[in-house]
């Protein structure tokens, strides 16, 4: 089996010399070069080739969310974003992700890095799934919403219907294209991206400036209803709960599941007790297994579930586990879920 080639492009030569440390302990990664700026890395690009970039975001005469996106137009290369802003500026994680990086990741403190051996396994098995991870070609929004529209009028419909999404490695991007074909009277719509505290709101923020639907990080008590999607907050667990005719969302922080908190699982249970065949489920690209069980749960409550397939997927962990368990009722291509969930409710409502 042929290496993992790594290039590292870091203007800190502690964190340089620290990541070579810690691909120095697998036999499957190979650094082939160790720059401080990306001009160093543009060159190291076209010379050798690298596999995977792991790429400082602060550097010196071009910031690395620019290189990146010059990267991405001319010479693609599944990328790792490695900051210590990542944990501080949220921004800058949806500015990455949008630029073309495959995963982003926190810099640990000097302190921490001290401690090779607490951080070196997360760091090499993240280089090997981003190595597996496909790249996929990223679509541009611009924002057409007022980020402070107000919410939904129709709060105190009751919600017949609710749909139920799953989601991880490059959901971020596949959220965008299956909202892009929704209508602004999305179905009551609850989210579990997994992704770290603080930017879950970010995230949906954003969201909430590209459609014409309600976008908002979920709190405590918040009604689902037509128009709206609540995306669960990071390290927070949501599940859906009955109140008389309407539903809401309620938050906790009970222990991981699947190493990840929020996780699908809880969701989807939930989903499968208090919604039964009034929902739909849906699970996206995404490493693990998570959302499986829960998905399988929905089914046989009634519900109707959908599988990204594996082509158009990041990755096709958490899809392929739920189709394995037999969650799934059909797996279709991105760009063709939202409109095949909309004639799926159409159907049911019509009958």
């Amino acid at each position: 089996m042929s290496k993992i080639k790594v290039l590292i492009v870091d203007d800190s030569l502690v964190i340089r010399k620290m990541l070579e440390k810690i691909f120095a302990t697998d036999s499957q990664i190979e650094v082939i070069g160790s720059v401080g700026d990306p001009y160093q890395a543009r060159e190291k690009i076209f010379e050798l080739k690298p596999d995977v970039m792991m790429l400082d975001v602060e550097m010196p005469k071009m910031d690395g969310i620019t290189f990146l996106e010059k990267v991405m137009k001319h010479f693609p290369i599944k990328t790792i974003v490695f900051s210590s802003v990542a944990s501080h500026g949220s921004q800058t994680y949806l500015r990455a992700i949008e630029a073309g990086a495959v995963e982003v990741v926190e810099k640990p403190s000097i302190d921490v890095a001290k401690n090779l051996e607490s951080i070196a396994k997360t760091i090499v098995q993240i280089v090997k799934d981003v190595h597996n991870a496909k790249m996929i070609q990223r679509v541009s929004y611009e924002a057409k919403y007022s980020s402070d529209k107000k919410a939904n009028q129709s709060l105190a419909k009751t919600t017949n219907q609710i749909l139920a999404i799953a989601s991880s490695t490059g959901g971020t991007e596949a959220l965008k294209v299956l909202f892009k074909n929704m209508p602004a009277d999305i179905p009551g719509t609850v989210v579990v991206q997994h992704m770290p505290p603080g930017f879950t709101k970010t995230f949906a923020n954003h969201l909430n400036t590209l459609f014409p639907f309600e976008v908002k990080e979920a709190q405590d008590g918040d009604v689902v209803h037509p128009g709206r999607v609540l995306i669960a907050p990071g390290n927070f667990h949501m599940e859906v709960r009955r109140q008389g005719a309407k539903y809401t969302v309620t938050l906790h922080q009970q222990v991981q599941l699947h190493n990840v908190r929020p996780a699908a699982d809880y969701l989807l249970r939930s989903v499968a007790q208090y919604v039964g065949a009034n929902a739909v489920g849906v699970v996206l690209t995404g490493m693990g297994k998570d959302g499986a069980e829960g998905l399988l749960e929905m089914k046989k409550a009634g519900s109707y579930n959908f599988a990204q397939d594996e082509k158009s997927c990041v990755v096709y962990g958490m899809p392929s586990a739920a189709v394995n368990v037999g969650a799934i009722d059909k797996i279709l291509p991105l760009d063709r879920i939202a409109q095949e969930i909309l004639n799926h409710l159409k159907k049911t409502t019509a009958a």
